[in-house]
């Protein structure tokens, strides 16, 4: 449930009793000092930048200049990001009812190049920027009239009596600079009044909080358009295709678990039972040969079983299943796990899969010595990185199975972000929302 809107209060008559008059005098006390700030960085910024790029063909210090101009202009176009996220934060004051969220992207892949690339094609920079120049131009010298005209009438008239005594030696006292009074109960009337305005003044000063919210959230807010609600409800049916998906595994998974495999079990034994009891040949030597037949393909089912849904993972979760994966790695393998709940199937299968793919392709390709795995949970998202000491050159288009890993945690709204430059080290990183599955636990079983 959320809580009640500065235009609900603004109907009650408990409102000048309540916190709402003092925390939109709190926003626009704030934006003044805000607001002057940033209009200093961006002056400085601007001119800096645009004096720095002046070109003028063949001079040398020049092409120097340019080079240093660019920064800042580029810092300039990126200004509006910290001056959002701020005044998200600072909406709250007036308007917490809906927090605006964030609206940039997570980038493909890592470093400044990839991260500055994906922010200046994406929307929300450019408004972010015509929000921050509104604000540094126009819209805190405005609330800086507000915030005076009210705190300077009110506070004028209720500190009459003070002015008289001090500034009027008890004999006179200019009112806001309008009249004088001459005596102390005429001060103390004015004071009073003073008193009397100041409840009354509450009431625009929240009529232009609410505006002044609906101007942010226009500005800031990324409204979900009509193909965007489209996208989301294809993601939405994509899930819901896998976690069917993943209960099918899991059923065929259970089916050969319980059927075919305790089938070969039996006929294993039974085998081996009966070369004890046979001593003659041919028939010795065919039940030996049957015998480690059914061996190896008890073997190869519980490979493919394995493969298809680890046990480990159904039972015991994904830190488990990381750490059943280390072990039969061939390059040895440090572990760093940070998993305090289980979390949906899907997405313990889809990391459990991502994972196995990275140090697969770390004992093929890498020529490693040391990896090590790394998953814990921050913010809302899983985050495991997989990195090795080998030589680097991981590309996702170059057939390692990269390309159906980014393909899967897709699915999920997650992220794969792969570092491999040549000579190394290369960082498999995997970025995944998730929740609690509360109806799972990590110190019992799952039930079958």
């Amino acid at each position: 449930m959320h809580p009640p809107s500065l235009w609900q209060a603004l109907h009650q008559r408990r409102y000048l009793r309540s916190g709402w008059p003092w925390r939109c005098a709190l926003y626009f006390l704030t934006s003044v000092p805000l607001g002057a700030a940033l209009l200093v960085c961006l002056l400085v910024l601007a001119l800096a930048g645009s004096l720095l790029t002046v070109v003028l063909v063949g001079v040398p210090l020049l092409l120097t200049l340019v080079l240093a101009g660019l920064p800042l202009l580029l810092t300039l176009v990126l200004a509006g990001l910290p001056v959002a996220h701020v005044e998200r934060r600072r909406l709250r004051l007036i308007d917490p009812a809906v927090p605006l969220a964030d609206a940039h992207q997570d980038p493909p892949r890592t470093g400044p190049a990839a991260w500055l690339r994906t922010r200046l094609q994406e929307r929300s920079t450019w408004r972010e920027l015509g929000y921050a120049l509104l604000f540094g131009c126009l819209l805190w010298p405005l609330e800086a009239v507000v915030i005076g005209t009210v705190l300077g009438v009110s506070g004028g008239l209720i500190s009459t009596p003070l002015v008289m005594t001090t500034a009027g030696g008890g004999e006179e006292a200019r009112v806001i600079k309008l009249w004088l009074v001459h005596s102390y109960p005429a001060a103390f009337a004015v004071a009073l009044a003073g008193l009397l305005l100041l409840p009354l003044l509450a009431y625009p000063l929240g009529l232009l909080a609410v505006g002044r919210a609906q101007l942010t959230r226009l500005l800031l807010d990324a409204s979900p358009r009509q193909d965007d609600v489209r996208v989301k409800e294809l993601s939405r049916s994509r899930m819901r295709l896998v976690t069917a998906f993943e209960a099918e595994r899991r059923r065929i998974e259970r089916d050969l678990h319980d059927g075919a495999q305790q089938r070969l079990v039996a006929l294993s034994m039974r085998l081996g039972m009966a070369r004890l009891d046979a001593r003659e040949e041919p028939v010795a030597g065919l039940l030996a040969q049957a015998h480690g037949e059914a061996q190896a393909a008890l073997v190869e089912l519980r490979e493919l079983i394995q493969g298809i849904h680890p046990r480990v993972l159904t039972d015991r979760g994904l830190a488990a299943a990381i750490e059943d994966i280390a072990d039969r790695s061939p390059v040895p393998v440090d572990l760093d796990l940070d998993l305090p709940h289980r979390f949906l199937e899907a997405v313990e299968s889809a990391v459990y899969f991502a994972v196995s793919e990275a140090l697969a392709n770390v004992a093929k390709h890498s020529r490693a010595t040391r990896a090590s795995v790394e998953a814990r949970v921050d913010r809302g998202r899983l985050v495991v990185r997989v990195r090795d000491d080998g030589v680097g050159g991981a590309d996702e288009a170059d057939g390692t199975g990269l390309e159906g890993v980014a393909d899967r945690i897709s699915v999920l709204g997650g992220h794969l972000l792969v570092s491999s430059p040549s000579g190394g080290p290369t960082v498999f990183r995997l970025l995944v929302p998730c929740a609690p599955a509360p109806d799972r636990r990590l110190d019992a079983p799952t039930a079958r």
